[in-house]
């Protein structure tokens, strides 16, 4: 057994309904989010402590809150874990075309744009609600960010 499917064997267990946690058990999407976002800013905080013992940890916890959301999304029928590691897969394959394709970019600065471009692309292709320059940024991400993401998109 690899280590992540260990890690979803243990997140199936706590939130079996007979033998589960309660704690576990009582969660949903909408009071993991918090969990989730504090975890990621504590990866954040140990990158810029350069404590990469410490970062294992907190990318541990941060794996935990996705493996959390695919684990309540499978018990509803929507996806599964491997549906959220196919999709990010698919997605950096689409958007590496000079890696995985005939594409060819010159430096990082190039790349970062063609990955804008398909950005774009692939907001407006999702629908009308999706295509704006401006969709996309989370509202709820601090307001200084979403600040400062509005304002890159907008100029």
């Amino acid at each position: 057994m690899s280590s992540i499917e260990k890690l979803l064997e243990i997140m199936a267990r706590l939130r079996d309904p007979q033998r589960g946690c309660p704690w576990d058990l009582e969660q949903d999407f909408g009071t993991i989010a918090p969990y989730t976002i504090e975890e990621a800013y504590e990866v954040a905080d140990a990158i810029d402590r350069a404590n990469l013992g410490d970062l294992r940890d907190e990318l541990g916890d941060l794996l935990l809150q996705v493996v959390f959301h695919a684990q309540m999304a499978d018990e509803l029928g929507e996806f599964d874990f491997g549906d959220v590691v196919e999709a990010i897969s698919s997605k950096l394959v689409r958007r590496h075309p000079h890696v995985f394709g005939a594409a060819t970019i010159g430096d990082a600065e190039a790349q970062t744009q063609a990955w804008e471009a398909h950005k774009r692309r692939e907001r407006a292709e999702s629908g009308p609600d999706r295509a704006t320059v401006l969709a996309g940024v989370s509202a709820a991400q601090p307001a200084l960010l979403r600040a400062a993401k509005l304002g890159k998109r907008a100029a």
